[in-house]
């Protein structure tokens, strides 16, 4: 910091302030540049210090208000005031020392106080009241506080494996919740786009049976037209016959059809007419 050149000069270097003593009592500051010293005078250069800002960190171990042991790591960045260089040359032996020594005081005597979820959410607020406090006390022995950093907290390490372990338990039940829902959601498309298929296939076999019902009436009146003498009952029973021999042939072509009718023969067609017939004369009678 302080290059000698004679007995009777030196240089200091810059972002540096030299102490000049004169038969060993302090007498003035030397700034950055040449300096002439006499020696036969009793001048001398005593020491020099940095005014560059410098960072110590600190780990603080220390326990929280729910009994979990944590370690903090804090870093403080400081600097010689060049006014009061003097005082923090003559005044403090080991400065790092004397700063750690404050910055545990301060850290135990604030977290005990604080549960482990807050000190993560509140780590701002510590090192405030730990800047604070050093502003105070660094300040008469010639050094300014630049700033504290809260680097990390590193809580036990059994304490952070439950921690990661509650975090995944409540991302996985969110994720179930999640799921129930998507399975919630498709149930209710699937059932209304059963309900709708349902409906349109209803609708269209009430549309099938009406146009066969329109089929038939027409029909009816088409042979009774054509062939004089003839019923509307003898023309349903021919055209439930035909209908019955379109069947038969129908489950003839396919080899693997296992429909029977029992009873099986034309004539008991008649006996379904009668049948037919006869349930939908009972249900027009209990109508009325």
């Amino acid at each position: 910091m302080v290059n000698a050149f004679f007995l009777f000069c030196g240089c200091v270097d810059q972002a540096s302030v030299a102490v000049v003593e004169k038969w060993g009592r302090f007498l003035r500051l030397a700034d950055p540049g040449l300096h002439f010293f006499n020696p036969f005078a009793g001048e001398c250069v005593a020491g020099a210090l940095t005014t560059r800002v410098q960072s110590l960190d600190v780990r603080v171990e220390t326990k929280t208000k729910d009994n979990v042991f944590v370690q903090l790591i804090c870093t403080i960045q400081y600097r010689v005031v060049k006014e009061n260089a003097d005082d923090a040359f003559y005044e403090l032996q080991n400065p790092q020392q004397q700063i750690q020594a404050y910055v545990f005081d301060v850290v135990r005597a604030i977290v005990p106080r604080m549960n482990l979820d807050d000190l993560f959410e509140q780590k701002n607020d510590v090192a405030k009241a730990v800047l604070e406090e050093l502003e105070k006390v660094m300040a008469a022995y010639g050094y300014s506080i630049e700033h504290i950093l809260m680097v990390d907290i590193i809580p036990d390490a059994a304490v952070r494996k439950a921690m990661n372990e509650i975090n995944a338990a409540q991302r996985l039940q969110l994720a179930s919740v999640y799921k129930g829902e998507a399975e919630k959601i498709l149930m209710v498309k699937k059932a209304e786009a059963e309900a709708e298929a349902k409906y349109l296939s209803g609708v269209g076999i009430a549309k099938q049976r009406q146009a066969i019902t329109d089929g038939l009436r027409e029909n009816i009146l088409n042979f009774s037209h054509s062939v004089s003498g003839t019923s509307a009952k003898e023309v349903m029973d021919l055209i439930m016959v035909t209908q019955y021999f379109d069947t038969i042939k129908e489950l003839g072509d396919g080899s693997k059809n296992t429909t029977i009718f029992i009873p099986h023969g034309p004539g008991h067609v008649k006996d379904i007419s009668e049948q037919i017939r006869d349930g939908m004369m009972q249900a027009s009678s209990s109508n009325v």
